[in-house]
């Protein structure tokens, strides 16, 4: 019997236009961080499945870089991460307050984290970390024209940074001494976008 490939398209395009219903909703944990509910669901392609969601109030990462000499500078933290068991180079970051915007959120972390302030802020990126499992969106935030000041970290915080050439930087996420994304791809956008003259 022949297949109506007409039909069939009409059809897959009718389930794709489809919006998401929630079927049920549970929050099986709730805590000062993140909460999380288990889900069942119908997708828009017409997927019915149980999902299990990690909701975050977003994340705001401080790309801040230093151009008063030869070769821009970026701004990298080193500390101690349980989840990964290890110490891990990062860009400055932080969690959003209730009802905080990604810019004041940025400014603040940058200040508390390294004493930093800086006097150009321009949006890089905006992203979804983890969107199999987890709500959160992180933004990144090119800050220029730095100032040095005195750090204030949060109590359980053990924070060292230092100002590390872009190209050291690049070697250092090649290499795999820089394993965390936000920072990979903040680097990288940096780095492009310096190729293309698009600062």
């Amino acid at each position: 019997m022949p297949i109506d490939k007409r039909a069939h398209s009409e059809s897959s395009v009718k389930r794709q236009n489809n919006r998401l219903e929630v079927l049920s909703s549970k929050v099986v944990f709730d805590g000062k961080v993140f909460s999380v509910t288990s889900d069942k669901v119908q997708e828009p392609n017409g997927v019915v499945a149980r999902r299990d969601v990690v909701h975050h109030s977003g994340s705001v990462v401080i790309l801040a870089v230093d151009e008063t000499g030869g070769e821009p500078r970026v701004l990298l933290e080193r500390q101690y991460r349980y989840a990964a068991r290890d110490y891990l180079w990062e860009l400055p970051a932080g969690s959003l307050d209730a009802g905080e915007k990604p810019l004041a959120a940025g400014k603040r972390e940058l200040m508390e984290e390294t004493g930093y302030r800086a006097r150009q802020w321009k949006r890089a990126l905006r992203f979804y970390p983890s969107p199999g499992f987890l709500d959160e969106i992180m933004t990144i935030y090119l800050a220029r024209g730095l100032t040095a000041g005195k750090a204030q970290p949060e109590a359980d915080e053990r924070i060292a940074y230092q100002l590390v050439p872009l190209a050291k930087t690049i070697a250092m996420i090649l290499a795999g001494n820089i394993r965390d994304g936000k920072t990979i791809a903040g680097v990288l956008w940096l780095a492009e976008s310096l190729r293309r003259n698009q600062l």
